[in-house]
């Protein structure tokens, strides 16, 4: 493939066939959906890569099966969110509320709100070295808030999307992370903030379930990538992405030989629903899976072939090094959520292969 051309911001991606397929599969997976049947979601992060996903199943399941389910779409950018989620303006049951997480929220109804997931979060390494307040302030402040609204509306559950990156650095005793894993992080740095936040928002959603009796879950992601990513993303699968669909060399800013999990949007998605779903209250559950890890040299490679390109060598600029983790193996440990019967449909080539192939043609 000699040249690429990814399609304008502005599409609205439900209506490519391939990514409507995820989202059928997704909305059709073996769950207890009787549990959200005619109940009420406050999304945070709703226009971000996962929570774009999340709500497109969400109103698939509305527009086609009568689920009837009520989603409250919360987001800082409606511009953004109207590129993302532009179809379901205007649907009754459907209400984006433009608002920054820092603050606190007041939703207009009285009425119970059955399930929070708080996803919105500072995820790639260029928004951890420019804005590592907001990073922060993100997942203990804005957590906090949400969990006073969580009590305050009797929602049924909590769920705190969390991250890989908890785990920290590997200490060279063990190959996967499981779910009780603590590895070295070191605090006194500006990279911390992004997972010493997380942790403590962990520790915050304990401390309602002990202190309010909050029904909480954690799921943890991995490094996550899909057709929903912004292109403004700096993390490395979403840098090169971006150059296989301008038709690019992929560069490679590091030797590569990090050794990381991987998900696919559709299946971080279906992992996150296994969890609401079926998890058990109190619990963290990696949502990762063995056909996805990769080095970071390889993955490189792999998309540079995918597109008829080459991978070349650059070194990072002091910005991007200073939000770039240090960690040099994390691969996590995927067993307690299969236990609950998730599977993931996509490895990595699978996965970055139908990314590049929906962005590259808006109508196939």
């Amino acid at each position: 493939m000699a040249e690429v051309r990814r399609k304008a911001d502005t599409y609205s991606m439900i209506n490519h066939k391939l990514y409507e397929e995820d989202v059928k599969f997704t909305a059709a997976l073996d769950l207890p959906w009787e549990k959200l049947k005619d109940k009420s979601f406050l999304i945070t992060g709703a226009s971000g890569l996962t929570g774009s996903f999340l709500v497109d199943v969400l109103m698939y399941k509305n527009l086609h099966e009568d689920f009837n389910c009520r989603i409250y779409a919360l987001g800082r950018s409606i511009s953004r969110a109207k590129e993302k989620l532009f179809d379901y303006w205007g649907q009754s049951c459907f209400q984006f509320i433009a608002h920054d997480i820092n603050l606190p929220l007041e939703l207009e109804t009285e009425d119970r709100i059955d399930y929070v997931l708080h996803m919105a979060s500072n995820t790639h390494p260029i928004a951890y070295s420019t804005d590592p307040i907001g990073t922060i302030t993100a997942n203990i402040i804005g957590t906090n808030y949400l969990l006073q609204l969580a009590v305050k509306h009797h929602a049924k559950r909590f769920s705190f999307v969390s991250s890989n990156e908890i785990y920290g650095e590997n200490r060279g005793d063990t190959e996967f992370f499981e779910e009780n894993y603590c590895g070295y992080i070191d605090s006194n740095t500006l990279r911390a903030g992004y997972p010493e936040s997380k942790r403590c928002g962990e520790a915050l959603c304990q401390a309602y379930r002990k202190q309010h009796n909050l029904d909480i879950v954690i799921p943890r992601l991995t490094r996550s990538y899909g057709p929903t990513m912004l292109m403004s993303d700096t993390k490395a699968v979403s840098q090169f992405i971006n150059k296989a669909l301008a038709g690019e060399d992929i560069v490679l800013k590091s030797a590569g030989t990090q050794y990381f999990s991987y998900t696919y949007v559709a299946d971080a998605v279906s992992g996150l629903l296994t969890v609401l779903l079926k998890g058990e209250n109190g619990e963290a559950y990696n949502i990762a899976d063995e056909a996805s890890d990769i080095m970071l040299k390889d993955l490189a490679l792999s998309i540079a072939e995918s597109v008829g390109k080459k991978v070349v060598f650059e070194l990072p600029d002091k910005v991007e090094q200073a939000g770039y983790s240090t960690a040099t193996k994390a691969r996590l440990d995927g067993r307690k959520i299969k236990e609950l019967g998730w599977r993931a449909k996509y490895n990595i080539k699978q996965g970055t292969e139908r990314t590049i192939q929906i962005l590259i043609s808006p109508n196939t």
